[in-house]
């Protein structure tokens, strides 16, 4: 691999003038198609081959009308008034009039017609359905919806949506977290290169590669259905990653310009040697991502996908417009800057890097490891176990009015709703109810009698008819994050033969609540099939990587430890509340595809820590067949870079975790922990004291790998030897 990159860079550093051209010409190219086809993101969560989308095509099918998305409307009055006083009750008849004349309104449902009025008269509750699902729901609708409600808000009363769809129910992530995330970066590349121009490169090549991917996405998105969610999880990953895979290029042409080399003949050297390892390492994480599909969730599927399309982006970013903007800036990459209480530290830490390593950190740090390698695998293994116990209460949901940041109106609405009515009234179920066959007039009646004595049932009332199906409102006693809930759910199902016993009548399970319980089973089914997929996955790729089989399972052990180890603690934060006030987090459920979204980014990056640490050890091991030195050389060769670029990824986690988003916060809270755990628990301090305690052992391998299993080169060091032996005469004009 190695010899085809070297190729790709000498092509890149005699082309850099058309290699820019045409990273430009793509940036406007995507930003063009964004803006051409007007693409949004929507909150479609169909989960095909469950009860809920059956009830739904069901609908579809036969009462159109109803199959949309459903909103609730509550009216809550303000000191002593009351709904039930005639001008408070003309001021919600004036607004449930006017969203009757909406467009996509199918239906309207006066909170006085269906005596839904709280028993101290001071809350009301309407509901709309519109006549399409929440992605669909025209934003001109919606400013309608909040439009009409003004005058109401105007004489004193405080009126609130919930339910699929409602004003604002898809608000924009603002573009701090990029910013923050930026700036950061920036922070830790001038630490780390102590030069302006090394620091900056691999920020703006990241921000390239971020805006083709993000405008990518948004043009897609007019053609098929992308969550919200989808867009956040690419900016973080076509960032973090952009920056990462940029700075292990940059870092060994700077170390190659340091010790003399050329720009023109160092280039193609890094990108063959670095570049080996981030083509792997971006290869890995593609492939986790698009391994998202064996859960056979639209949604899903689709986060996973564009996801991997912007490392993609990152990783074809970091091997040709960087190699061409490398070239450009010469030798500026090393033109060190000077701190006024440090004049000239920034350039004799590198070149204590370049020419006696042994007085790096990082060698203190190996030599530490090596020496106490008993005690600190004792050490790390009891913090990740510990902070992983919690998975074992994890529950999973989706999120809910109860999620949401205290100022939205789905909160508030939640909670009018809660305290007037009951929890139930804020998930109701809604039953599809087949009367096509039905032996009698009494059927209906004789099915919601049933449905009324389930335990766990608040209420049972008619919500429309049709072409002979019924639609039925199960009010459960409980909240739609409550457990119980899903028992009533999974309860009504099996005790359908005895329901519908009789009546000749039918029905489905459906509504948003029921909708969320399926995807929250359909999502844990798939996760014990995900992690073998992972896991067999890591074991065939590093295998093929390192050409033994020790180095793959010590890898597969940390990566589990520490991906149980970030999804506990936020199950200790987002779902026990342990500190929620200080990270400004809201109790809920674990958001039902966090864990397998979790495992497969975090599998993607500690791969890429694995590759490019033990690469090195390797690199080292080649050329001094001693194991704790290859062990201590290696890790003194990697741990700045590594450790620059896990900040890096932890840096831009945390700054979209300070968003006040139920699924963007708690998902890059999980992936900063696991990243931070990863990159200096497991990758630097585990995997080096293993290896120094296994010691020559951890290279074994069968002599039959020599015959089947390929060696890829991917730490460069046949390259790196083939340059070396060149004769003076084939090196390059500007070295000779």
């Amino acid at each position: 691999m190695s010899r085809y990159l070297f190729a790709l860079g000498r092509v890149v550093v005699h082309r850099r003038w058309w290699v820019l051209v045409i990273w430009i010409v793509l940036l406007v190219g995507a930003v063009c198609f964004a803006a051409g086809t007007g693409g949004k993101t929507n909150d479609n969560f169909a989960v095909p081959g469950t009860e809920s989308q059956d009830a739904v095509s069901l609908l579809h099918q036969r009462m159109p009308a109803f199959s949309g998305a459903h909103m609730q409307v509550v009216f809550a009055t303000p000191g002593l008034a009351k709904v039930t006083d005639q001008q408070v009750a003309g001021q919600i008849e004036q607004v449930m009039a006017g969203l009757r004349g909406l467009p996509q309104v199918a239906a309207v449902v006066d909170p006085f017609q269906a005596k839904a009025v709280s028993r101290d008269q001071r809350v009301a509750l309407g509901s709309v359905q519109f006549s399409v699902s929440a992605g669909e729901v025209a934003e001109d609708t919606l400013e309608g919806v909040d439009r009409v409600a003004d005058p109401a808000r105007e004489a004193g009363l405080d009126v609130e949506f919930s339910g699929a769809v409602y004003p604002g129910f898809t608000a924009e992530i603002p573009h701090t977290p990029e910013l923050l995330g930026v700036i950061a970066a920036l922070i830790i590349l001038l630490i780390t290169f102590g030069a302006a121009v090394a620091a900056g490169l691999p920020i703006v090549t990241a921000l390239v590669g971020v805006g083709i991917g993000f405008t990518g996405i948004l043009g897609v998105a007019a053609f098929v259905d992308v969550p919200s969610a989808a867009t956040s999880l690419a900016l973080m990953l076509g960032l973090s990653c952009g920056i990462d895979y940029a700075l292990f290029v940059l870092s060994r042409h700077r170390h190659h310009i340091v010790l003399g080399m050329a720009a023109a003949e160092s280039v193609p050297l890094a990108v063959g040697t670095a570049g080996s390892s981030v083509v792997f390492a971006a290869v890995t994480v593609i492939i986790a991502l698009c391994g998202l599909t064996v859960a056979n969730i639209p949604f899903l599927t689709v986060m996973g996908l564009t996801a991997a399309g912007a490392v993609l982006v990152a990783m074809l970013v970091a091997l040709t417009l960087l190699p061409a903007l490398l070239m450009f800036a010469g030798d500026t990459v090393a033109r060190f800057i000077s701190p006024p209480l440090h004049p000239g530290r920034p350039e004799e830490i590198a070149r204590i890097a370049a020419y006696e390593p042994e007085r790096t950190f990082g060698h203190s740090w190996g030599r530490f490891v090596t020496r106490f390698r008993i005690p600190l695998l004792i050490l790390g293994v009891a913090l990740l176990v510990a902070l992983a116990i919690p998975v074992s209460r994890m529950e999973l949901g989706l999120p809910s009015g109860a999620t949401q940041p205290d100022s939205s109106t789905a909160h508030k609405a939640y909670d009018l709703v809660e305290k007037s009515f009951g929890p139930g009234f804020n998930g109701p179920l809604l039953v599809v109810t087949d009367l096509s066959r039905a032996t009698g007039p009494d059927a209906a009646q004789t099915l919601m009698g049933r449905l009324r004595q389930e335990p766990g049932v608040a209420a049972v009332q008619p919500a429309g008819t049709g072409d002979g199906l019924m639609l039925i409102q199960v009010v459960p006693k409980t909240g739609p994050d409550d457990p119980a809930t899903a028992d009533l759910v999974n309860r009504l199902r099996d005790d359908r033969a005895a329901i519908e016993s009789g009546t000749g009548a039918t029905y489905l399970v459906g509504g948003t609540t029921a909708a969320n319980i399926d995807t929250s089973n359909r999502l844990a089914e798939a996760l014990p099939i995900f992690l073998a997929v992972v896991v067999g996955l890591a074991l065939v790729l590093l295998t093929i990587a390192f050409r033994t089989i020790l180095v793959p399972l010590s890898s597969i052990a940390g990566f589990i430890l520490s991906v149980f180890a970030a999804l506990g603690a936020q199950v200790a934060v987002f779902q026990w509340g342990w500190g929620a006030e200080l990270f400004g987090v809201t109790k809920a459920q674990t958001l039902s595809f966090l864990p397998i979204i979790t495992l497969a980014i975090i599998f993607g990056l500690s791969s890429d820590y694995q590759i490019f640490v033990v690469s090195r050890i390797k690199e080292e091991h080649t050329r001094t067949a001693d194991a704790v030195t290859s062990v201590q050389n290696g890790v003194a060769h990697s741990a700045r870079v590594v450790t620059a670029a896990a900040l890096i990824m932890f840096a831009v986690f945390v700054a979209f975790a300070t968003v006040d988003n139920p699924i963007v916060k708690p998902l890059a809270f999980t992936l900063a922990v696991g990243v931070l755990l990863d990159a200096f628990v497991v990758r630097l301090t585990l995997v080096p004291a293993v290896m120094a305690l296994v010691g020559n052992r951890m290279w074994y391998h069968p002599r039959w790998f020599a015959r089947y299993v390929p060696d890829l080169d991917i730490e460069g060091a046949e390259l790196e030897h083939r340059m070396a032996s060149r004769p003076e005469s084939e090196a390059s004009p500007a070295r000779r």
